[in-house]
């Protein structure tokens, strides 16, 4: 039995500001990061949360510049939806999942299956007539961020984009990872043996998205501002992740 003591260090950054299309992530994370008295280290993951990446890659979307189509008038009708709106999330997605009075649940371009393709209004600049979209590949946007932090610092550290999901059978919404960039996302544990000598079976760590909702309890949904956290102490495995390990492949997917 391991004994030895575990911890981790979770902690939002300070004074972000509000992001706008074309800032340096980057250098707002390290001027942050200099705020609270901290420099990265090799090791250390950062959990940076998919808005201020849309924000920055300017993601944003003026509703009075989208034509619904026909299909998106018909959902509209029947979830009450702006009809603009649904006409972006169908351009996001690739399949429907479930449809409601107010319930619009697909499969995003990225594979996962959100609520509205991951299309937010909150905490954006602009009222009602624009929307944020998630980023267009988060992937490469954690591996751009993870990059330069190596450039500018020297450290090799993690990248996580998170954002916050439903889930069909459990009320509330949790942090998950829809980009990661050199750290696992999912870890296989088949193979190693329990307390008792047993091998694990059938036993995958959603490692991203433990990490990422660990982080959104710190992170905040309102007007805290805290989108950036860092998190030291994972010792992760040298795997080079990416979100798409997380997606579960169609034929095992029961509840689809």
């Amino acid at each position: 039995m391991n004994i030895q003591a575990t911890s981790l260090t979770i902690l939002a950054l300070p004074g972000i500001p509000l992001v706008q299309p074309g800032d340096d992530l980057a250098q707002l994370i390290l001027d942050a990061l200099a705020l609270a008295g901290e420099k990265l280290q090799t090791g250390d993951a950062l959990v940076v949360t998919s808005k201020i990446v849309s924000k920055a890659e300017g993601r944003f979307f003026e509703l009075s510049d989208v034509e619904p189509s026909a299909e998106a008038l018909r959902l509209a009708e029947e979830t009450k939806k702006d009809p603009r709106i649904v006409e972006l999330v169908l351009q996001d997605s690739v399949g429907i999942s479930r449809v409601n009075v107010g319930v619009l649940v697909t499969q995003h371009r990225l594979g996962f299956v959100s609520a509205n393709a991951g299309i937010d209004q909150s905490n954006i600049e602009g009222g009602d007539e624009r929307v944020l979209l998630l980023p267009q590949a988060p992937d490469a946007s954690a591996h751009a961020l993870r990059e330069r932090f190596q450039q500018m610092t020297g450290a090799d550290v993690g990248i996580i984009i998170s954002d916050s999901h439903g889930r069909p059978f459990r009320m509330g919404n949790v942090g998950v990872a829809v980009g990661v960039g050199g750290m696992p996302a999912l870890l296989d544990l088949r193979g190693q043996d329990d307390l008792y000598g047993r091998k694990l079976k059938i036993s995958l760590l959603g490692y991203a998205d433990l990490v990422a909702s660990a982080a959104h309890l710190v992170t905040g949904e309102a007007n805290e501002g805290r989108p950036v956290v860092l998190v030291r102490g994972l010792n992760f495995a040298d795997i080079d992740g990416s979100a798409r390990d997380l997606n579960r492949p169609v034929e095992q997917d029961l509840y689809r």
